[in-house]
């Protein structure tokens, strides 16, 4: 009879969540290096150079491959003859391997889960409690399936309860455009079907454990009524030309799963899950012989993809910068910047924005007037590094604040990742500011074009607080200009236009 020790659990545990938190799965590398062949779009063939340069410096580096290291999802199935040599639940042997990965020295991860949801919100400090869904089966063995979610991908879930004879994939035609680019496409779909509402979104999140292998499903063809409507969704996702990043391109989906389940005769239920390009998920057995292995890639397993700097990209002094400036930047526009800009995201906002409700000041020392914030929750720093990993978050999010930072605080420019939300858009063309682009997916490679990190205010916040960056060639886009022009807008336009003139691509 198998016996799981209490040591070889939380250890696999540890060690999984540390191997994904660098090392890409091999499927996704391998068909995001056939996207970047494929690809015609420049701005989408430049975002694709970022996230496969970035995954080759973090599985070189042991290093974040995102500054989002994801809420802990677990799917455990527990072989019903098995013995547990342990003191402790496996719920508690789970989140005691996720406290001690992301606690872990070497390669600190960012601790992004918060108590009290609805209130207090605050940080658990070890990103515990990890999700966790148990299904006891024969066997003498314990299987793990185990990723880290982002936040961005995760936050464009979406459900719906159609009606029997409503069309799955007009619903999912229409429902991704609606998803924006805040999941960092190109990625992959999850979708669930059947079961009841909350089955249905656990089918979605399951299917994203699978293997990508949509080039070797259309090579031999479907073989189920399953697989036909996978390739039609992929095929008809990419037709819509939303490309990397959103910025219009022939690769959104490098995958589309489904799983599916017996439902009520008069329910359809269906649940659309994101898988973003941080893409992190691990799948080991634990048959009572000790601690768990992970294939480790070779560096060579990686395209000969190396991202450089556009020539042609705008140097921009962030010292000196002012409105006139930023007046002559264009929509498309890519832009390197140099010199000192302020860090802010939804807590730092929050608290600006209760600051000035209730008469007071900005914190000391902390001045926007024709500044740039950077959208960003680092990753702890390790080593001789300055600051971790350190990509854009969702920029949607800073909507409802972006008036008030624009009117009272002086500032001038955001960066963040994705697209803008009409709030966030209206209050960019009224004050005839910018919204600048970098790659989500990229993070430990935008790291390295920061030279200086300070804490400046709400140190208490942790990675949400507001920090200094000093930054050197820091790689951005122009997505929204002074005048309005989005690239969000006109990109994905562009592409799904020129796709319809491709017969090969547009399926």
């Amino acid at each position: 009879m198998t016996v799981i020790k209490q040591s070889d659990f939380i250890q696999s545990i540890q060690d999984a969540l540390q191997h994904i938190s660098y090392f890409h799965p091999l499927d996704y590398i391998t068909a995001l290096g056939d996207a970047y062949e494929k690809e015609q779009s420049p701005a989408a063939k430049d975002a694709i150079a970022q996230i496969l340069t970035n995954s080759r410096m973090c599985a070189e580096g042991h290093r974040p491959i995102c500054q989002d290291t994801g809420i802990v999802v677990v799917f455990v199935k527990v072989g019903m003859n098995v013995r547990w040599d342990t003191t402790l639940s496996v719920t508690d042997m789970v989140n005691e391997g996720v406290r001690r990965a992301y606690l872990q020295p070497d390669n600190v991860l960012r601790a992004s889960i918060v108590a009290d949801p609805a209130f207090g919100r605050k940080n658990t400090r070890d990103n515990t409690p990890a999700v966790i869904h148990y299904d006891i089966v024969p066997g003498d063995a314990v299987e793990i399936r185990i990723a880290a979610k982002g936040g961005g991908s995760e936050n464009k879930t979406k459900f719906v309860m159609l009606n029997p004879s409503d069309s799955i994939v007009d619903w999912v035609l229409k429902t991704v455009p609606t998803m924006g680019a805040g999941w960092c496409p190109p990625g992959m779909l999850g979708i669930g079907i059947g079961g009841s509402a909350e089955k249905a979104m656990l089918l979605a999140k399951e299917s994203l454990m699978d293997h990508i292998d949509m080039t070797q499903l259309k090579a031999r063809g479907p073989r189920s009524s399953i697989e036909e409507l996978r390739i039609e969704l992929f095929d008809k996702v990419n037709a819509l030309g939303i490309g990397a990043q959103g910025l219009g391109g022939l690769s959104t989906v490098l995958d589309v799963k489904i799983l599916d389940y017996p439902t009520h005769a008069a329910s359809k239920p269906v649940a659309m899950i994101p898988n973003c390009a941080a893409t992190r998920h691990a799948h080991f057995t634990l048959d009572g012989s000790g601690v768990a292995r992970l294939p480790v890639p070779k560096l060579e397993d990686w395209p000969d993809v190396t991202w450089a700097p556009d020539r042609n990209a705008r140097c921009v002094n962030l010292d000196t910068l002012n409105r006139d400036e930023v007046a002559t930047w264009r929509a498309g526009e890519r832009l390197l910047l140099t010199g000192k800009l302020l860090t802010g995201r939804d807590a730092a906002h929050k608290r600006i924005a209760d600051l000035f409700a209730s008469g007071q000041d900005l914190p000391p020392g902390v001045d926007f007037t024709n500044r740039v914030i950077y959208y960003v929750g680092p990753v702890d720093p390790v080593r001789d590094e300055v600051v971790g990993p350190a990509g854009p978050t969702t920029a949607t999010r800073m909507d409802k604040f972006t008036e008030m930072m624009l009117e009272k605080t002086g500032l001038i420019a955001m960066i963040g990742k994705a697209e803008r939300g009409p709030l966030g858009l209206e209050a960019i063309r009224h004050h005839k500011a910018a919204y600048l682009m970098a790659v989500g997916g990229a993070a430990y490679l935008v790291s390295k074009a920061i030279r200086g990190s300070r804490c400046i205010a709400f140190e208490d916040m942790g990675m949400e607080a507001i920090y200094e960056f000093t930054v050197e060639d820091m790689p951005v886009t122009v997505a929204v200009d002074s005048a309005g022009n989005n690239v969000h807008e006109s990109g994905p336009a562009e592409w799904k236009a020129k796709i319809r003139q491709l017969p090969v691509l547009s399926g």
